[in-house]
C-alpha cells in the first residue's frame, strides 16, 4: 500500500511534464516534411500484430469522459505489488502507445492534400471580399451623384397629384356621408310599409358603409344612432312576431322569419315566439274573464284589474258561465290553431343550406333546434291552456245549472280535451280528473231527482196511448240529435258488428274522431251552436204520414153487411164466414207494427238520451251513468209489474218464465226500499239512499172493469211500451257498448240479458190476469160436475157447459174488438191472451173430469166428444195454432183406455197432472182389480211426497 500511495504522488508531480508521445511527435514537422521520418527509427511491425494490439486495449481509454487513466492503472495492482508483472504491464502499456501514435501518424498524413486545398479557397474568397468592398463603394458615390443632381420641380409634382387624389377620395366619402345621414327617413318608410327585410339590409349596409368611414368625427355619432335604429327594427318585428300568436297570417310570419334570418337571430326568434304565446294565453284568458265580470258586476266601482284570474274565475255568474267559457275556448283555440300553422309553416319552408361545409352545418342545426324547440313547445302550450280552462270550470259551483246546461259545459270542456289530445297526444288527466268527481257528484244527485220524477210519472201515469208516427224511434228525440252524425258519416267505423235499425234508426256505428287542426278548416269549432230550434216530428196525424191514414181507429171501413154478420154471430147464424172475414181483417190490421208509447217512456227515453250525451262528453263516469240508466228501466220495469203483473194467481204458475221471477226479485232487492213495519224500529235511511220506493197505481186507472176485460188497454199499452223501451235499448247496445270501458262490458251484456230481454216475459203474468178473470171457470166446473158420466149409451150431443166456454170466449172477443178501437192491440198480445184462455179452459176440462166420481166407457167417449167440440168452435172464435197443452186434456181422456201395465208408466211420466187428478183417474177405471187400484194409488201418493 505504501508503495502504492508513493507511485501516485510521483505521477501527480509528472502531470506537469511532457506525455511520452509529445517527446516522440515533433510539431515543426507539419511545416516541412512528412511526419513520418521521426519514425524512422521505429520498424514497421505487421499489420495483423498491430490490429491485435488495437484490440487489446481498454475501452476505458476510447471514453470521452476524461477518465483518469493513471489512477485506472494503479487501481488494478494487486495488493501484493511483483515487479516483474508491474513491467510488463509496463512494456505492454508502452507498445500499445506506439502503435496509436503511428495510427494517428499515419492518418494526418493522409489528410494533409485535403487541408492543402481548403487553405486555397480561404484565400481566393479572401480576394473576392475585396473586390466587393469595391463595387460597393462605387455605387454609393454613383447614387450620391444622381440624388444631387435630381431636380425639386419634379417631386413638388408628384406631391401635387397625390393631394389630388386625396381630394376626390374626401370628396367620394363626403357624398357617402351625406347618403348615410338622410337614411333615417328611408328606414322609417320601410317599417311603416312592414318590409322589415328591406330596412334590416339598409340598415345593415350603412352600418358597413359607417364602419370603413369611421375615422370621421361625425361617423361616430352616426354610427351609434344607426344601431340604435337596428335595435328599434328588432323591437318592431318582436310585436310583429307577436301578433302571429293570435291570427296567424302566411305572408307576415314570412316577412318576420325571413327579417330574423338577415339579423341572424332565428333560433332566438324561436324564444321569443314560445315567450309571446305564453302571454297571448294569459292575456286572452284574463282579458276575456275581466270582460264578463266587469259586465255582470254592472257597478263599474270595483277594480277587477288588479285581480288574479283565479279570483276572477270565482266571480262569474252562473248566467254568463257558459257564454264566457264558449268564449274564452274560441279564443284559446285561435291560439293553438296559430302555433299549429307556425310548425306547419316550418315544416314546409325548410332553411335552404348554404353552399359551404361551415353553412350547412349551421344550417342544420338551426333547423334541428327549430323543430325542437317547436314539438317541445306543443305540450307547455296545451298545458297553459288547460290549467286556464280547468281554472275557470273549477272556479263556478255547477250544482245548480240543469241538466242541459250541464252537459253543454261538459261538451264544450270535452271537445276542448279532444283538441289537446290530437294538438300533442295529451291525455288531459288534469282537466279530466278535476271534472270527474264534480260531474258524478252532480250526477247522482241529478239522478236521484230524475228516479223521483219517474215515479211520479208512474204514479200519475193513465197508461193511455200516445200516438207517435209508425216509423217512431228514439233518433226523432231531440237529445238523440247528437247521434245523427255517428250514423250518417260515411267515415265512421263499424263498432263490433253492423246492426241494421229498422225503426228508422240506420246503421249503428260508432263515431269517428273529429279532426280540427286539417287544412282545409276554417271554422272555429266552437262556434257551432246546439240546434235550439229544431223541433220534433214524431207525433200522428202529420199530413206527410201517409201510414197513420190507413190506421184509424174508426172502422168506417168495414162494410155495412160484415157489421151485421158479426152481430149475427152471437145467435149462431152465418158465424163461420163472417168470423173469418173478420180475423182476417183483424189480422191484416194488425200485422204492422205501431209503436205504443206512452208519455212516461217518452220521457224515460229523453232521459236516456241526456244519459248518453254525458257518457260520451265525460267518459270516465260513462260506466257510473250506465249504472244509472239501468236503473230508470229497473224501475219501470218492476212498476208495470207490481202494477200489472204481481197478482197472487200467477206466482205458482209453470209458464211463467222463472228467470222473470229472479230479475224481479234482484230488483227489488237493490232498487226497492222495503216499505216501514208498523211498531218496527226506524232503519237506518243511509243505506237506502240509492234505493227508491214502490210506486202506487194511478187511482184513475180501474182493473176490476169486466166490461174492460180488467184494464186490458191499459195493461196493453203499460207492457207493450215497456217492450218498446226495451227493444230501444237493445238499438242503443252497441253504441253503449263503444263508450264503456272493455273491463265493464260484463255488466252491459248482464243488464240486457237479465232485464231488458225479460221485458217481452213480462206479457204472460200481466195478460194471465186477464185471462184468468174474463171467463168464468168456477161456473163451468159446476155446471160440470152436473154431468153424469155414468151413462150405458154413447151420446152425440155435447153438454151445455161447452156452450158455455164458448159464449165466454165470444164475449171476450168481441170486448177484444172494441178495446182494439181504442189501443190497437198486437198479434202477439192476441195470440197470448187466447194462449191462457185456451190453457185455463184446458185445465178446467182435466179438473172436471177428476171430479167425476163415476165413470164408464161411454162417458169417456162423452168427454172426448165435448172436448172435439170445443176446439172445432174454438176455430172459428180465434186463430190459434197449435192448441197449447192440447196432449194434456186428450192424454187424460186416453189414460182411462190403458191397460194396467200401461197405466203404471204412464202416472211416473205425467207429473204434470195433480195428485187429486191422478187419484180420480185410478179409482174411475174400472178393468183394474182392486190390489193393483192400490198399489197405483201408493205410486201417487209417492210421487206427491217427492214433489213436495
Amino acid at each position: 500500500m505504501d508503495l502504492k500511495n508513493k507511485i501516485k504522488s510521483i505521477l501527480k508531480k509528472q502531470d506537469t511534464f511532457v506525455s511520452p508521445t509529445e517527446e516522440v511527435i515533433n510539431h515543426d514537422s507539419f511545416t516541412g516534411g512528412p511526419v513520418v521520418t521521426k519514425y524512422k527509427q521505429v520498424k514497421p511491425s505487421n499489420p495483423h500484430e498491430e490490429q491485435e494490439i488495437l484490440d487489446g486495449i481498454d475501452k476505458v481509454y476510447y471514453n470521452t469522459e476524461g477518465i483518469d487513466t493513471s489512477h485506472y492503472e494503479l487501481r488494478k495492482l494487486p495488493e501484493v505489488l511483483d515487479l516483474g508483472d508491474i513491467d510488463l504491464d509496463r512494456k505492454r502499456l508502452r507498445k500499445q502507445l506506439q502503435v496509436v501514435s503511428k495510427k494517428v501518424s499515419d492518418l494526418v498524413l493522409q489528410n494533409h492534400p485535403a487541408y492543402a486545398r481548403e487553405l486555397q479557397r480561404v484565400m481566393d474568397l479572401q480576394k473576392t471580399l475585396q473586390y466587393a468592398t469595391v463595387i460597393c463603394a462605387n455605387g454609393r458615390r454613383q447614387l450620391s451623384s444622381a440624388r444631387d443632381t435630381f431636380t425639386a420641380a419634379s417631386l413638388n409634382m408628384l406631391a401635387n397629384y397625390r393631394k389630388r387624389q386625396q381630394l376626390v377620395s374626401i370628396m367620394k366619402s363626403l357624398r357617402t356621408i351625406k347618403t348615410l345621414q338622410r337614411t333615417d327617413v328611408r328606414l322609417r318608410e320601410l317599417m311603416e310599409e312592414e318590409d322589415y327585410c328591406g330596412a334590416i339590409q339598409l340598415c345593415l349596409e350603412c352600418q358597413k358603409a359607417a364602419s370603413t368611414y369611421k375615422h370621421f368625427t361625425c361617423i361616430s355619432e352616426l354610427n351609434s344612432k344607426l344601431q340604435d335604429t337596428l335595435v328599434m327594427i328588432e323591437e318592431q318585428i318582436d310585436v310583429a312576431l307577436s301578433k302571429t300568436c293570435s291570427n296567424f297570417d302566411e305572408t307576415h310570419y314570412e316577412k318576420v322569419q325571413t327579417a330574423y334570418r338577415l339579423l341572424g337571430k332565428t333560433q332566438t326568434a324561436m324564444d321569443q315566439l314560445h315567450m309571446h304565446f305564453t302571454s297571448a294565453i294569459h292575456n286572452t284568458a284574463f282579458q276575456i274573464v275581466l270582460g264578463y265580470v266587469e259586465l255582470c258586476s254592472g257597478t263599474g266601482r270595483e277594480n277587477f284589474h288588479k285581480r288574479q284570474y283565479t279570483d276572477l274565475c270565482k266571480s262569474v255568474t252562473q248566467e254568463s258561465f257558459t257564454p264566457c267559457l264558449i268564449d274564452l275556448s274560441k279564443a284559446l283555440w285561435e291560439v293553438m290553431r296559430s302555433y299549429h300553422k307556425t310548425m306547419r309553416w316550418h315544416e314546409e319552408h325548410e332553411e335552404e343550406s348554404e353552399e359551404t361545409e361551415d353553412g350547412k352545418a349551421q344550417a342544420d342545426f338551426t333547423k334541428h333546434y327549430i323543430k325542437q324547440k317547436l314539438e317541445h313547445g306543443l305540450s307547455r302550450i296545451w298545458q297553459d291552456v288547460q290549467s286556464k280552462v280547468k281554472i275557470y270550470v273549477l272556479g263556478t259551483d255547477l250544482s245548480g245549472f240543469k241538466l242541459e246546461e250541464f252537459i253543454r259545459v261538459l261538451d264544450l270542456v270535452n271537445r276542448m280535451i279532444e283538441i289537446g289530445e290530437e294538438f300533442c297526444k295529451s291525455k288531459s288527466e288534469g282537466l279530466q280528473d278535476s271534472l270527474k268527481q264534480q260531474s258524478l257528484n252532480y250526477f247522482k244527485n241529478h239522478h236521484r231527482y230524475r228516479m223521483e220524477e219517474l215515479r211520479m210519472f208512474l204514479e200519475n201515469e193513465g197508461w193511455e196511448l200516445c200516438p207517435v208516427k209508425l216509423s217512431f224511434s228514439y233518433v226523432q228525440l231531440l237529445e238523440f240529435r247528437f247521434m245523427k252524425s255517428w250514423m250518417k258519416s260515411p267515415n265512421s267505423t263499424l263498432n263490433l258488428s253492423t246492426t241494421e235499425d229498422t225503426s228508422g234508426g240506420g246503421t249503428v256505428m260508432e263515431p269517428s274522431k273529429r279532426r280540427y287542426f286539417v287544412q282545409s278548416a276554417t271554422k272555429n269549432p266552437f262556434d257551432e251552436k246546439p240546434d235550439e230550434d229544431e223541433n220534433e216530428d214524431f207525433f200522428a196525424g202529420s199530413l206527410d204520414d201517409e201510414d197513420n191514414g190507413n190506421l184509424s181507429d174508426s172502422d168506417s171501413d168495414v162494410p155495412d153487411e160484415l157489421k151485421q154478420d158479426y152481430i149475427d154471430e152471437v145467435t149462431g147464424e152465418g158465424r163461420s164466414n163472417s168470423r173469418q172475414i173478420k180475423r182476417r181483417l183483424s189480422k191484416s190490421k194488425n200485422e204492422k207494427f205501431i209503436p205504443i208509447v206512452t208519455n212516461t217512456t217518452l220521457n224515460v227515453m229523453r232521459v236516456i238520451g241526456k244519459y248518453m250525451q254525458m257518457m260520451t262528453v265525460l267518459k270516465p263516469i260513462a260506466f257510473d251513468v250506465i249504472l244509472c240508466m239501468s236503473q230508470l228501466f229497473d224501475y219501470y220495469f218492476y212498476t208495470v209489474y207490481s202494477f200489472f203483473g204481481a197478482d197472487t194467481t200467477t206466482k205458482n204458475e209453470r209458464s211463467i218464465n222463472n228467470r222473470l221471477n229472479i230479475a224481479l226479485q234482484r230488483i227489488h232487492n237493490n232498487l226497492i226500499t222495503e216499505s216501514p213495519v208498523p211498531g218496527a224500529p226506524p232503519v237506518d235511511q243511509s243505506e237506502n239512499l240509492e234505493k227508491m220506493p214502490q210506486a202506487y197505481l194511478s187511482p184513475i186507472v180501474d182493473l176490476h172493469r169486466r166490461d174492460q176485460l180488467f184494464g186490458l188497454a191499459e195493461r196493453v199499452v203499460a207492457v207493450e211500451s215497456l217492450i218498446f223501451l226495451a227493444k230501444q235499448l237493445e238499438l242503443l247496445q252497441p253504441h253503449l257498448e263503444a263508450m264503456i270501458p272493455t273491463n265493464k262490458k260484463a255488466f252491459l251484456q248482464q243488464f240486457f240479458s237479465q232485464t231488458v230481454n225479460m221485458a217481452e216475459e213480462v206479457r204472460k203474468p200481466v195478460y194471465w190476469s186477464v185471462s184468468a178473470q174474463a171467463v168464468n171457470y168456477d161456473q163451468v166446473q159446476g155446471q160440470m160436475a152436473s154431468v153424469r158420466w155414468d151413462i150405458k149409451d154413447i151420446m152425440s150431443q155435447h153438454n151445455p157447459y161447452v156452450d158455455s166456454i164458448l159464449r165466454s170466449f165470444e164475449s171476450v172477443a168481441h170486448q177484444l174488438v172494441e178495446i182494439n178501437r181504442r189501443v190497437p192491440i198486437p198479434r202477439v198480445v192476441y195470440h197470448t191472451l187466447w194462449e191462457h184462455c185456451v190453457r185455463l179452459a184446458n185445465r178446467t176440462f182435466v179438473e172436471g173430469f177428476s171430479n167425476a166420481k163415476k165413470c164408464t166407457n161411454e162417458g169417456r167417449a162423452l168427454m172426448q166428444l165435448d172436448y172435439q167440440q170445443f176446439l172445432m168452435k174454438l176455430d172459428s172464435i180465434m186463430d190459434l195454432k197449435p192448441i197449447p197443452e192440447k196432449e194434456f186434456v186428450e192424454g187424460y181422456i186416453k189414460a182411462y183406455y190403458l191397460p194396467e201395465s200401461q197405466l203404471d208408466s204412464w202416472l211416473q211420466d205425467h207429473k204434470e197432472y195433480s195428485n187429486k187428478q191422478l187419484l180420480a183417474l185410478i179409482n174411475s177405471v174400472d178393468h183394474i182389480n182392486k190390489k193393483s187400484r192400490q198399489r197405483l194409488i201408493n205410486i201417487v201418493e209417492e210421487m206427491d211426497r217427492s214433489r213436495r
